[in-house]
């Protein structure tokens, strides 16, 4: 009788689960640290996976020492070359090069931007897969939005291997405006004085950089759920029905160039902006990226009114074209694409509408029927799924038909 291969190790995915094979040794370890403390350490770590993920401490890092008075040195040189002070529009072929364009130890920005996004992917991921996944994995249904369902080995690989490429695109930007901003580059809007356009400005700022971020997400996305768009590009994202937290950056390179053209760069080379308001809602907006993907019944506090909980998105992926938005739960509201009890989303459904349950035949409701008893009630507020078809409801939908 041939014996059973064992399954073959492989760098992505055993890279991003190496706590799989320390597990027992990080239990013993993590029993012994106090439940609160633990629970500060775990919601750090996350905040860290999201604010390293595309890259965005190396530009917190530049601006940090920029405003601290500090000259930013990576590269082999000293100082930023006077040449970039005369620099004029157009350019011949002959003026082209890192230091006229204010790029000057791009190559060394582009680097420790990429080192810093893969370190903290794998090894801060890893320790997030571990507390969830590994640790409490036998305790799904309580604290998973689909307890029983997860993510096949291929899809897990599959997340991976476009997270990382991701992260390789995202890692290129941030480097980029890292060293542009570093040359002090002019056409950058990015300022340092606090009151330099005065305190009602910086504090204004904070919503108005978040409203515009969350408003253009929503519509980016939504817009990436139009037929020819999603089966061309956004689709690859909604392969993860169960999503993961390293699924949050398994996004198309075309779509994930788009998004940071228009949330990330457009802001800071077009209005006047300080860089500790638009980096900070930056970052908040990628922590709740990674709760929202964790496939983790993370709930909204008390003071986010506006903030919808992480079974919000989770919905999203598991039912496709339906909840478009992200941190502001009133987008959908508005433009009436929230889900709602009584319509049914399918992946050839598109537009946020979905049909009536008069609409679909009886075998597709019963399937919705069964697809929504798959949804933790814990996830929801009062710990109810407001969602949950029943017999009766398949009825009544039959009386209306007939």
């Amino acid at each position: 009788m041939k014996e059973r291969e064992s399954p073959k190790w492989h760098p992505m995915t055993d890279g991003v689960k190496w706590t799989e094979y320390c597990a027992d040794t990080l239990e013993k370890l993590w029993n012994r640290i106090p439940s609160l403390l633990g629970h500060i350490i775990a919601t750090v770590i996350i905040f860290a996976f999201g604010a390293t993920l595309k890259g965005e401490w190396i530009l917190i890092m530049v601006h940090f020492l920029k405003q601290m008075g500090r000259s930013v040195y990576v590269g082999e040189s000293e100082g930023i070359a006077d040449t970039n002070e005369n620099l004029t529009l157009p350019l011949s072929w002959e003026d082209l090069s890192l230091e006229r364009l204010y790029l000057k130890d791009w190559p060394s920005f582009w680097l420790y931007s990429a080192i810093g996004s893969y370190t903290m992917y794998f090894l801060l991921g890893g320790f997030i897969h571990w507390y969830f996944y590994v640790r409490r994995r036998h305790k799904a249904h309580e604290w998973k939005i689909q307890p029983d369902k997860f993510l096949p080995p291929h899809l897990e690989l599959d997340e991976i291997f476009w997270g990382s490429l991701t992260l390789l695109i995202c890692s290129a930007i941030t480097g980029t405006i890292a060293c542009y901003a570093a040359n002090n580059g002019p056409w950058l809007k990015i300022y340092y004085d606090w009151n330099e356009y005065g305190w009602w400005w910086f504090f204004l700022q904070i919503p108005a950089i978040f409203i515009y971020q969350d408003y253009a997400t929503y519509w980016l996305h939504r817009i990436y759920h139009f037929p020819f768009l999603y089966k061309r590009f956004h689709k690859l994202h909604h392969k993860y029905k169960q999503p993961t937290a390293f699924s949050v950056t398994a996004i198309h390179p075309v779509e994930i160039v788009h998004i940071q053209i228009t949330t990330l760069l457009m802001p800071i080379f077009l209005v006047p902006l300080h860089w500790a308001p638009f980096y900070g809602v930056a970052l908040y907006a990628y922590y709740h990226a990674i709760l929202d993907h964790s496939g983790v019944a993370f709930k909204a506090f008390w003071w986010q009114p506006w903030q919808p909980d992480a079974a919000f998105h989770d919905n999203h992926h598991q039912y496709f074209h339906v909840n478009f938005g992200f941190n502001i739960k009133y987008w959908d509201k508005i433009h009436k694409t929230e889900r709602r009890k009584d319509r049914v989303y399918r992946e050839d459904t598109f537009y946020g509408t979905g049909k009536s349950l008069d609409e679909v035949p009886e075998d597709v409701l019963r399937s919705e029927i069964e697809e929504r008893k798959s949804e933790n009630p814990l996830a929801y507020k009062d710990n109810r799924n407001k969602y949950e078809l029943t017999e009766n409801d398949l009825q009544i939908r039959n009386r209306k038909v007939n």
